[in-house]
């Protein structure tokens, strides 16, 4: 009851600011405090409709952060990944609206996992310092650990998690920034058919109590699905059609008697077996990372322009349907593409510099019905810079109010 008149205070606040007209660019820090404390009753949710992209930053010729906010609002990407969390991007997406996961770096996870204090400072430093301005809607801890070739690491990966967890209920954040962590296919010993898919041996026993941590979070499994992969690996025994979305006679799961059009389907849903043998059948799987090189080296046949561009055009029309898979047809699919722009400065083969919808320049690697990168002298001047803050943050705040709004009426009829 307690919680309750907490509550009941600070939505009243906030009306009789909203029906009073106050000024919200030069009070956005007390709003953003208040909307916070009555979202600490809303369990964090990182993704907002189901398609979003994956900002990398390993080149030295790509736009500026500024640049990239102008692009992705012209192409109405609202949700995004970074795989650290660099402070001019930060505040470069202040007051853009976008939704911000960041990205704790592999190289930090085992200092979290063993030193709570600085787990703490790296959440104070870089979510609570600017989510009052910067909409960071979810830390990655780490990517594709469990299943790599560090053993170290892979047990290092549960503490860290839990200590920057810890750190986001300190700081009352826990219920506004969703904690995960991105899995490879590695993590896996088989795949094929989805029906058959378990953890590896040597994963389960991390697998087991991170996913016990997630249940308690409500977070998600987070997936990197590649068919791209998958095709190179296996070019004589999968049908290329079937990897791009293309019409195919398709895969059936004889054990589920379910029919799979599309590689990226039977992956997820392999997943979803995977988390069901486990004994987490109800988490939701997210895919983290997916997309399709444009180019590649000689032995990196599929890596074409035409095949990038077939593959990330049908995956958006497959989102824009709003629909499951086959084992999950309730559970909306979402997807964060890789990547964003082309990064000239990534190790390997010629295929990991060439999975961007963009160029460097800002222009369109290929057309999938996104626009280029326009200079800001295009921008209407009739809009002062202040203008335009203060009209973000109006909106900015109306949306929050408004998701709140509705979760509060869930939560008292609950």
């Amino acid at each position: 009851m307690k919680n309750l008149r907490s509550f009941g205070r600070c939505f009243v606040l906030l009306l009789v600011l909203f029906v009073h007209k106050v000024n919200w660019y030069c009070w956005h820090r007390r709003v953003v405090e208040l909307l916070m404390l009555i979202c600490r009753y809303v369990t964090a949710k990182a993704f907002t409709g189901t398609y979003g992209i994956n900002y990398g930053r390993i080149a030295n010729n790509i736009p500026t952060p500024n640049e990239v906010v102008r692009l992705l609002k012209a192409a109405k990407i609202k949700n995004v990944r970074i795989y650290d969390a660099d402070h001019t991007v930060l505040e470069a997406f202040r007051g853009s609206g976008l939704d911000l996961v960041i990205g704790l770096p592999n190289e930090f996870v085992k200092d979290m996992s063993s030193n709570a204090d600085h787990a703490l400072t790296w959440v104070t430093d870089n979510v609570k310092a600017y989510i009052s301005n910067t909409h960071i809607v979810g830390i990655s801890v780490g990517n594709e650990v469990l299943g790599g070739s560090d053993l170290d690491l892979q047990n290092a990966l549960y503490g860290a998690v839990k200590n920057i967890y810890n750190a986001t209920q300190k700081l009352q954040l826990d219920k506004v920034v969703q904690i995960t962590t991105a899995h490879s296919q590695a993590v896996f010993a088989n795949s094929y058919p989805p029906s058959s898919c378990v953890f590896k041996e040597d994963v389960a026993q991390n697998m087991k109590k991170l996913l016990d941590l997630f249940t308690q979070m409500g977070s998600p499994f987070c997936l990197n699905a590649y068919p791209f992969l998958a095709y190179m690996g296996s070019p004589d025994q999968i049908d290329i059609n079937y990897a791009l979305f293309n019409p195919t006679d398709g895969v059936d799961d004889e054990k589920t008697n379910l029919h799979y059009d599309n590689m990226l389907d039977a992956q997820i849903d392999a997943a979803y077996a995977a988390l069901e043998d486990a004994g987490f059948g109800k988490m939701e799987v997210i895919v983290t990372e997916t997309g399709w090189a444009s180019d590649g080296d000689e032995n990196e046949g599929a890596a074409t322009r035409e095949n990038a561009r077939t593959y990330n055009y049908n995956l958006r029309k497959r989102l824009a349907k709003r629909k499951g898979t086959p084992r999950r047809p309730k559970s909306m699919l979402k997807a964060y593409i890789f990547a964003l722009f082309n990064e000239n400065s990534k190790p390997g083969p010629t295929s990991e510099r060439n999975f961007g919808l963009y160029k460097p320049d800002g222009t369109i690697a290929y057309d999938i019905g996104f626009p280029a990168l326009k200079s800001s002298s295009s921008v209407s001047s009739r809009l002062s810079f202040k203008g335009f803050g203060a009209q973000t943050w109006h909106w900015s705040y109306i949306s929050v109010l408004t998701a709140c709004v509705s979760s509060s009426f869930l939560f008292l009829r609950s």
